[in-house]
């Protein structure tokens, strides 16, 4: 995939997403940061990238909308160029409760956005990057997460189903599109420094993980980008876990 081709963001304006973006930029991608609602935020990671030399842009887009996916698809490409690749990167907790507790409107926005979402993003990548479609090939990213292997039990196993349907999707996709030019990959987490994982979560579960921490945002942007890349040439179908062990 070439470095001058557009790679989208979903979730580009904060945490895991906005990592992603600033390392893609240093790498020379031109970068579409997705962001569902807030725009500032999205805009301030487009300003440092572009006050670093490089190139991206902003797209306001749920995701879990059709007519927003289309609409981010096509803005990516005017604004950047034609698109090289996707990470699937938006997507929600929903809620922190046993399953007993839960409200079924924090379930279907879960999988709304965590799955619906990633296979309405990977449906339009595939119609532009499939070289039986006339496109150049490219590169899927799909972010999973170790909840999907561990199940969330007590906190959210409706979110850990939902990264166990990406899981699912990740190996499909990647066998169904492989003789068309497409990679498709997915990274599971595990615990990392963002707002999804309040301090006492941290603080609780840090200590108990192998390489006794949480992970940084920008250890998970790298293996995107890794995954992303030439280096991976030969890598389709996987499930890579940056967990520190856990």
């Amino acid at each position: 995939m070439s470095e001058q081709r557009t790679i989208i963001v979903t979730g580009g304006s904060r945490g895991l997403g906005t990592a992603m973006c600033r390392k893609l930029a240093a790498l020379g991608y031109p970068v579409a940061v997705n962001y569902a609602s807030n725009a500032s935020a999205a805009e301030a990671v487009v300003r440092e990238i572009t006050g670093a030399g490089g190139r991206a842009h902003a797209v306001a887009g749920d995701v879990a909308q059709e007519a927003d996916v289309l609409r981010l698809f096509e803005a990516a490409e005017a604004a950047l160029g034609p698109l090289g690749g996707l990470v699937n990167n938006a997507g929600i907790v929903g809620a922190n409760s046993r399953l007993a507790d839960l409200d079924v409107v924090a379930l279907q926005r879960t999988f709304a956005i965590n799955v619906i979402g990633t296979v309405l993003c990977a449906r339009e990548a595939v119609r532009r990057l499939s070289t039986a479609r006339g496109g150049q090939g490219g590169v899927i990213v799909n972010l999973s997460s170790v909840a999907a292997r561990l199940g969330g039990p007590g906190e959210f196993v409706h979110y850990a189903a939902s990264k166990g349907a990406v899981d699912s999707f990740t190996l499909g996709l990647a066998r169904e599109v492989a003789a068309e030019g497409i990679r498709v990959n997915a990274v599971a987490p595990g615990l990392i420094e963002t707002e999804m994982n309040p301090p006492e979560r941290l603080a609780r579960i840090g200590p108990t993980i192998p390489i006794r921490r949480a992970g940084q945002p920008e250890e998970i942007a790298e293996a995107v980008a890794w995954l992303l890349s030439p280096a991976a040439s030969y890598v389709t179908g996987t499930i890579l876990t940056v967990s520190g062990g856990r």
